[in-house]
């Protein structure tokens, strides 16, 4: 049987992923000017992956007698990824881009913590996997911002 933290993890981790999914849909498409088509493509490509990080994670709780929550159970947490005021300001999305991928790398990191304390080997395989992603996302993120801030 597996531990409340390892569901709770999951489940946090998955409505992480559900928000992300809608927050960088919606800067993809508020965004504006020549140097934000960049920043719109990455974001687009990464809702899909995002998409099956929340699968993944749905299908593990499930596997586990748990369930992912639905949207009555969803809170907000991610402001720094709204979409600005200022539909140029790129910037901003890029700087809330990172803050969720530096969220999301310490839940995985947490959970990874967690399954290998509850000796589940496929909940800390599946969190490593999508920490991988993570990461890769926030290196990119991060080149982009590096980027911006020398314009």
């Amino acid at each position: 049987m597996p531990s409340e933290q390892v569901i709770e993890l999951l489940q946090r981790a998955y409505t992480a992923e559900i928000e992300t999914v809608m927050n960088y849909q919606t800067n993809a498409i508020v965004l504006d000017g020549v140097s934000a088509e960049e920043i719109k493509n990455s974001l687009r490509e990464d809702v899909q992956e995002e998409l099956g990080h929340a699968d993944q994670l749905g299908q593990r709780l499930k596997q586990l007698g748990a369930r992912p929550p639905g949207s009555a159970a969803f809170t907000a947490r991610q402001e720094s990824l709204q979409p600005p005021e200022d539909s140029t300001d790129v910037l901003a999305v890029i700087e809330g881009v990172l803050e969720a991928e530096n969220e999301a790398i310490e839940t995985y990191r947490d959970l990874i913590n967690a399954a290998e304390a509850e000796d589940d080997p496929v909940t800390e395989d599946l969190a490593v996997t999508i920490l991988s992603d993570e990461e890769a996302h926030r290196t990119e993120f991060q080149g982009f911002r590096k980027e911006y801030r020398n314009v």
